[in-house]
């Protein structure tokens, strides 16, 4: 069996471990160190029934993000937490226990926020660089015969691939001193775009795949999110698909460039093939390797017809490419202020029995 041949469609299980908070609303000294409370989320609200119901919406693989200062002591360099990685431990044998395939995932590090571009200075750090490529050892070690999938790191907000490069090169040797056999992914440089697939270092191993996120039309996916100024301060529904007078008023007020529509009248699925071309591209260049579609999804409170016409034509694309695919999100928490959840927040149930059929790959 190939490495990555189970790999068809998978769910993120963000808010649990990673944004459980949005730390870049609070100061240093309270942002990065671990709370009563915060203890108590990771130890409540992620559990084996939430395992099951993933698993009964028909997804074969899951995806476990954390953040870096989860698992590390802020400041204690190389001062892993042992609660926090036995809580680890057991969403992956709840997890294994259905059936996933495993993806584990470091979120967010010190120095790479992905949701602000304020804590961005990893790869200009050595020390930060050293956390990460120890880190991925420990876990490692901690993992050695359990057959689950290493995810570098979620998002890189540099757009310096060549720097992204070589830590990734450093963290694939480590791993491989220790296991040559682990399967590891590797995603692109500023914020996994695919446009940047084809500036990733590519390996001459089956067991490495490559990864890409997803979230344009941005005006749409993240509408009236709070964690952007600009968004907020918009404060408009926009429809998809849509007239691109929705997407061009955007635009002007954002101050980007507003001619990025005039080729689509209606802002709809020729607008997203064309913002994932670099992965077809990529397809097309390197069909030996594995390419997974590994982050993609819209803000909660858009319209949930829209939000259904968006996740139809992302995933027709991954599925008219062979490219397997992860949603994000299950559910994220009630105080995230950019939520992406694909389940209610009391019962857990799908937000709608046509967004499950969707996301089980029915795109007709």
């Amino acid at each position: 069996m190939k490495p990555f041949e189970k790999l068809h469609r998978g769910m993120g299980v963000g808010g649990w471990m990673t944004n459980y908070k949005r730390v870049r609303f609070l100061p240093e000294e309270k942002a990065f160190n671990l709370s009563i409370g915060d203890k108590e989320h990771f130890d409540r609200y992620l559990t084996r029934w939430d395992m099951q119901n993933i698993r009964s919406m028909g997804m074969d693989h899951i995806r476990i993000p954390f953040d870096q200062v989860v698992v590390e002591e802020y400041n204690k360099p190389f001062a892993y937490r042992e609660d926090m990685l036995k809580l680890l431990d057991r969403a992956i044998c709840w997890a294994v226990d259905e059936g996933f395939e495993v993806i584990l995932n470091l979120c967010k590090t010190i120095g790479c926020y992905c949701d602000f571009a304020e804590r961005s200075d990893l790869l200009e750090d050595d020390l930060l660089k050293d956390r990460v490529v120890a880190m991925w050892s420990m876990l490692e070690d901690r993992y050695h015969d359990q057959d689950i999938i290493f995810e570098l790191l979620n998002e890189v907000t540099t757009q310096d691939a060549a720097a992204w490069n070589i830590l990734a090169e450093r963290c694939v040797k480590t791993i491989r001193e220790k296991n040559p056999a682990r399967r590891i992914i590797i995603g692109s440089a500023y914020w996994n775009s695919p446009d940047r697939l084809a500036d990733l270092q590519l390996y001459d191993d089956d067991c490495i795949a490559y990864t890409f996120h997803y979230y344009g039309p941005h005006a749409f996916t993240h509408q009236r999110t709070t964690i952007d100024a600009v968004q907020y301060a918009y404060n408009r529904e926009i429809p998809y698909p849509g007239d691109n007078s929705y997407y061009k008023d955007y635009a002007r007020f954002a101050g980007s460039d507003p001619a990025e529509f005039d080729a689509y009248p209606i802002v709809g699925r020729s607008y997203i093939e064309h913002g994932l071309r670099g992965a077809a591209q990529f397809r097309k260049d390197h069909p030996g390797k594995v390419l997974w579609f590994g982050e993609f999804g819209t803000i909660r409170h858009a319209n949930i017809v829209w939000r259904e016409n968006w996740m139809r034509d992302v995933i027709r694309f991954a599925i008219e490419n062979d490219i397997p695919y992860s949603v994000w999100n299950y559910l994220s928490t009630p105080y995230d202020c950019n939520r992406f959840s694909l389940v209610t927040d009391d019962e857990r149930r799908i937000v709608s029995p046509e967004m499950l059929r969707i996301i089980q790959g029915n795109t007709d």
